[in-house]
């Protein structure tokens, strides 16, 4: 069934910024003690806001985290993402071409509103961006949490005045296929690099190697 709203997730599926993030959160995370390389860091954190890292991340060191890591963390993931961005081959061809078929999309995503838009600007998107922007931040303002939690799902649909069950979310982790999946959304896992074993057992009805795939599934 054609969807009313496709819902994207940013990093791994519109832009090309994990390895960045995992880099930066792996030295930070280092220098607090717990010794970790960025292969390490995606594996934890992948997909996970910095308000959820922050209680594992005590938790492992023993101790609690400074009142202000959480902002510093973020200022320096948004300084390494505006200079090193870059778009996932072919994902701006495929919100092009989404956007000629004439189907609402959005993009849900854990990073913060600042981190969104210098990766929007760096890889020159922001035109295409603009007004379809759903973060974390903005739904915890309001009383909401994070993904795995539904809520930013749900919205991303109520911004669209869409039910639930009419939308089609993509995403590259299980923390954001578990939200989907709660939100009551059809979701499908792309994983260009691998099985997408962690993506089929969290709930994908598929897994993706390339954007491309999308339209096999816009009937």
């Amino acid at each position: 069934m054609r969807p009313e709203l496709i819902i994207f997730d940013c990093d791994g599926v519109i832009i090309d910024s994990e390895g960045i993030a995992s880099a930066v959160c792996a030295r930070d995370i280092s220098e607090l003690g717990w010794e970790m390389t960025a292969r390490q860091a995606q594996d934890y954190f992948l997909g996970m806001s910095i308000s959820d890292m922050q209680p594992m991340i005590e938790a492992r060191i023993g101790r609690a985290l400074p009142a202000g890591w959480r902002a510093g963390l973020a200022e320096k993931l948004v300084v390494a993402l505006e200079a090193d961005s870059r778009l996932i081959p072919g994902a701006r061809e495929m919100l092009e071409r989404v956007n000629g078929l004439g189907i609402p999309w959005c993009i849900a995503s854990n990073s913060s509103d600042e981190e969104l838009a210098v990766k929007f600007s760096r890889t020159g998107i922001t035109h295409l961006t603009e007004g379809r922007a759903y973060s974390a931040a903005s739904v915890i303002a309001k009383g909401g949490r994070a993904k795995p939690a539904p809520d930013l799902f749900l919205a991303a649909a109520a911004g669209a005045r869409c039910a639930p069950g009419n939308c089609l979310v993509v995403e590259d982790s299980a923390l954001g296929i578990t939200g989907a999946v709660a939100a009551g959304m059809a979701c499908y896992g792309f994983a260009p690099h691998g099985d997408g074993a962690g993506l089929l057992a969290a709930g994908a009805r598929g897994v993706w190697k390339s954007l491309s795939d999308l339209f096999g599934v816009l009937t």
